[in-house]
């Protein structure tokens, strides 16, 4: 059990935790942005006479790119059976974009100068809308444009960067424009209180590293619950962005479940040997019931079960045959989903991160090379 919202089992391995103990004991006793926006003491660089100000609005279009918009992705599709608002994302260049309604426009860019995000943003927003800026307090040409537009505009944490920032201004302000309670997703305080979570955490990371030096870099995630395919997008950028440097990392595959059953399963179970696993699966209440009077004799067992009963089924057989050959994994399952669940999901995944890189000898707050690509397009537009 990680919290009473989620039971976690973690990696069948053994290996010594001590030092990472102490790293993150370290980790907890640095004076971090990153950690401190995942507890309520975390100031934010808006008030709530912003959210009163705009929280009658309906519809929102959030327009952003990598760790600036993933995590209020994965809030909303998370707990989007809480949301009752219509919310569009701009995360991509797509050259079919149709929908062009008044509403309130919220444009992220740390650097401001994100390519993607202006060119959207040009294209998305009008002088006549309600524009909402996040960004950092420099020049940069967003905040130009913001200040043109006479848009508000909120300060992006200078020490916070893209990736990390879903706790800061960055998932925060939009979470509570639509419509949930911030204060609920900050569990870090009372998560390091529970040694169960520590003991899990530290145990996690050490099998993680033991798994790395065995050559298996590919963390593959079987995900059964659709709504929370934007959640791993996020981690799939949290880790592949923090730790790929120096010829050092792991690449996070996200692989949709069941339907993955029928083309990749093979391949996991009985291909190279190079792969760790996360199961990862949600309670749901709610789901579509097989029709008995259309079920033929030889498919009865199905009667009376729901598609949540069968895809669940599918999933613990699945964790059977990896027990049985002895292919390395860990469990998610969400009991409940809310705000309280969510904000421990993250709290999780960014402490591993940040343990991983420290104990890899790797800067998990950088993106070097990322900068290459940014330099040479703009040399062949000009």
């Amino acid at each position: 059990m990680l919290s009473r919202n989620i039971n976690f089992k973690s990696f069948d391995q053994k290996p010594n935790n001590q030092k990472i103990k102490k790293d993150l004991k370290s980790v907890l006793g640095q004076n971090n942005e990153i950690l401190k926006s995942l507890t309520k003491a975390y100031k934010y660089k808006y008030n709530k006479n912003l959210i009163k100000k705009f929280k009658k609005e309906k519809t929102l279009k959030i327009i952003g790119i990598g760790g600036s918009i993933l995590g209020a992705q994965a809030i909303h599709d998370f707990l989007k059976h809480k949301i009752k608002k219509k919310i569009i994302f701009y995360d991509n260049l797509d050259t079919n974009i149709k929908n062009k309604s008044k509403c309130i426009n919220i444009i992220i860019s740390k650097s401001g100068n994100t390519l993607e995000t202006i060119s959207n943003t040009n294209i998305l927003t009008t002088k006549n809308e309600k524009n909402i800026f996040i960004t950092e307090s420099k020049n940069s040409y967003l905040r130009s444009l913001a200040l043109k537009l006479k848009a508000e505009i909120i300060n992006h944490n200078n020490f916070i960067g893209g990736r990390y920032s879903v706790m800061s201004e960055v998932g925060m302000l939009p979470a509570e424009l639509m419509g949930l309670d911030e204060g609920k997703f900050k569990q870090l305080n009372n998560l390091i209180k529970n040694k169960n979570f520590i003991n899990l955490l530290v145990s996690n990371v050490s099998s993680t590293l033991f798994f790395i030096k065995k050559k298996r870099f590919n963390s593959i995630i079987l995900n059964y619950d659709n709504s929370s395919d934007n959640l791993f997008r996020w981690y799939q950028q949290l880790i592949a962005e923090s730790l790929g440097k120096k010829g050092k990392g792991i690449l996070p595959i996200i692989s949709s479940m069941p339907k993955d059953n029928h083309s990749l399963m093979q391949l996991y179970l009985d291909g190279p040997k190079n792969n760790f696993f996360t199961f990862f699966h949600t309670n749901e209440k709610k789901t579509l019931k097989i029709n008995n009077s259309k079920i033929l004799k030889s498919h009865s067992y199905l009667k009376n079960k729901t598609l949540g009963k069968i895809k669940f089924s599918q999933k613990v057989a699945t964790e059977n045959v990896f027990l049985k050959k002895k292919i390395p994994f860990r469990s998610f399952e969400i009991i409940n989903k809310n705000e309280q669940s969510l904000g421990e999901l993250f709290c999780f995944f960014i402490l591993e991160t940040i343990l991983l890189g420290r104990a890899l000898k790797v800067n998990p707050y950088d993106q070097p090379s990322v900068e290459l690509i940014k330099q040479e397009t703009r040399k062949i537009l000009i």
